[in-house]
């Protein structure tokens, strides 16, 4: 048996083993959904797609990115409106990453970043409306705060697809407040429905009027139709009105 031979057998199989192990470590996998950053000595090398990828370890190494929407639920937040009312508010912003380079390359945490950019452009926001705005215009405030949100994170790689205001917390006197004046604004919408249908009646009643007038014996018509509506129920006690005139042409009969 030559020495090859014999190093062969002896640092053969130990060798194949240990490459066979080294090729198994340097395997990663990249699913669907996920992008591989790949850094070379510390140095950018490009993004892996999905698939097996060789990573050879010391020199490369491989930070894989989620790009599915994600979301961020942003934690309530005190803020003060612009006529001075403070606000409990809170938020979730749904969001995607475009460039998965970026996202590793320019920030550092891109989840914690935009959280925290999120809480102070809605506080910003808030403190830029009044609180009847907000109330009224929820959609508005929260379009102009993704707006916002979603250019400044362009460097980052990440693109906010929809940010939405779901609670609004304001003080239990404010509140108290909003209910007595939510009260009377029914009460004077009553009195105003009412008025317009005794201004409406009023008209209508002038109308007939002018009708009746207008037009020989239609009043006697009228006249005559009112007295059979009430002799027609046995229960009715009909009471006759005179004209004075016909009461002292009597009385000229009499002399």
């Amino acid at each position: 048996m030559s020495e090859v031979s014999i190093i062969f057998t002896l640092f053969g199989m130990p060798l194949l083993f240990f490459i066979v192990v080294l090729l198994l470590a340097s395997i990663r996998q990249v699913n669907q959904y996920e992008r591989g950053i790949m850094l070379s000595f510390g140095k950018y090398t490009g993004t892996k797609g999905p698939g097996w990828r060789i990573v050879i370890p010391v020199f490369q190494s491989m930070q894989k990115v989620d790009i599915r929407t994600k979301t961020v639920d942003v934690p309530e937040q005190e803020a003060i409106t612009k006529d001075n009312i403070p606000i409990g508010i809170n938020a979730v912003i749904y969001y995607k990453i475009i460039s998965s380079e970026k996202a590793i390359l320019e920030v550092e945490n891109f989840y914690y970043a935009i959280s925290q950019l999120a809480q102070v452009t809605m506080r910003n926001a808030i403190g830029q409306v009044t609180l009847d705005e907000l109330l009224k215009n929820r959609e508005h405030v929260s379009q102009g705060i993704q707006e916002v949100v979603d250019k400044a994170t362009d460097p980052w790689g990440i693109k906010v697809e929809n940010l939405d205001l779901k609670d609004i917390t304001i003080p239990q006197d404010l509140k108290r407040t909003i209910a007595k004046e939510a009260e009377a604004e029914r009460e004077r919408r009553a009195v105003i429905i009412s008025s317009e249908g005794e201004v409406m009646a009023a008209s209508n009643l002038v109308k007939a009027a002018d009708m009746l007038s207008a037009s020989a014996g239609a009043l006697h018509l009228r006249t005559l139709q009112s007295i059979n509506d009430i002799s027609s129920d046995q229960s009715n006690t009909t009471i006759w009105m005179m004209p004075i005139e016909v009461l002292k042409a009597l009385e000229g009969f009499k002399k």
